[in-house]
């Protein structure tokens, strides 16, 4: 029978909340398909500033993903999802909890590059002295220019960036993932100024809270669960006792692959989690080894 104090402990901890930025814009998609495979549903009404969640001790802040490393640096949110260009590009003081390696056309990390004119006659970032460049990223595209010891004009860019090369600037600093966009706006790619990934950070404060920090790991682990099933499979098949050991040869596994007898005599069931990119190249020689019944099974989370 629980006491008065349990009661009060109990009521407590359903009242506790950690306040979660999420990125609004490009990312948005993306980033609620992965919170959904993790567990978590994410809605977002006519006041799109405050998605719910279906989780009571998580309350949703729906902001862009340039301004989330400010909000949690400063505890108006205890965590949030957001690039690691916009911690540096704020520099942001946060706990990088977890990398989220996916954007908003793939698993990959997305690149900041330097991009200028097909027939322009910048080359290299030295041919930048003097220049004028236009970027979101200023602080990043400055830091940038120093490391490589270049003094040139950094114009910040409200949008549109592609498109005012060479008429408004002579280069520019973009974000890209495959490069395409630039290739339409007939724009040459001259350095990489940074590669980014999607990180789960966390307020210092919030992060020293036993109890937001372990709602912030848990939430790290699920996340990471959740993309680290988006490239793997199950596996399942069925094998008689001769064709076991050459079935297990050509099936790979996290560690090992799983084996329980069937009810007939002689023969075993074997599964494992693969990557998705070897099915069908392993599929034909399994079946040529013995294997029966394969099925494969796509996954919501993988957690080593």
């Amino acid at each position: 029978m629980m006491g008065q104090n349990d009661v009060e402990n109990n009521m407590t901890v359903k009242a506790k909340k950690l306040v979660l930025g999420l990125p609004k814009g490009s990312l948005q998609e993306a980033t609620f398909l992965m919170m959904k495979k993790a567990g978590f549903t994410v809605s977002v009404g006519s006041r799109s500033y405050l998605p719910t969640i279906n989780d009571p001790q998580l309350e949703g802040r729906l902001i862009r993903a340039q301004e989330i490393s400010r909000y949690v640096e400063h505890g108006m949110l205890d965590a949030g999802i957001t690039g690691y260009d916009w911690i540096l590009e704020n520099q942001s003081d946060v706990v990088e909890v977890a990398d989220l390696v996916y954007a908003k056309q793939g698993l990959r990390p997305v690149r900041w590059v330097l991009a200028v004119p097909e027939k322009s006659s910048i080359r290299t970032v030295k041919d930048l002295r003097g220049k004028r460049i236009a970027t979101e990223a200023v602080s990043l595209t400055k830091q940038y220019l120093r490391r490589h010891k270049v003094k040139a004009e950094v114009e910040f860019s409200w949008g549109a960036t592609e498109a005012k090369a060479p008429e408004l600037v002579d280069a520019i600093v973009e974000l890209t993932e495959t490069g395409s966009s630039l290739r339409a706006a007939n724009l040459r790619i001259v350095d990489e100024v940074l590669q980014s990934t999607t990180k789960l950070v966390a307020n210092r404060k919030a992060w020293k809270d036993g109890w937001k920090r372990r709602k912030i790991e848990q939430l790290a682990l699920l996340l990471t669960g959740a993309l680290a099933a988006e490239a793997k499979v199950l596996l399942k098949l069925n094998v008689q006792q001769k064709g076991l050991k050459r079935v297990l040869s050509i099936l790979p596994a996290l560690h090992a692959p799983t084996i329980n007898s069937l009810s007939a005599e002689g023969w075993y069931s074997v599964e494992s989690v693969v990557d998705e990119a070897v099915v069908r190249e392993i599929i034909p020689p399994l079946k040529a080894a013995g294997a029966e019944g394969i099925i494969e099974i796509g996954l919501n989370k993988v957690v080593p």
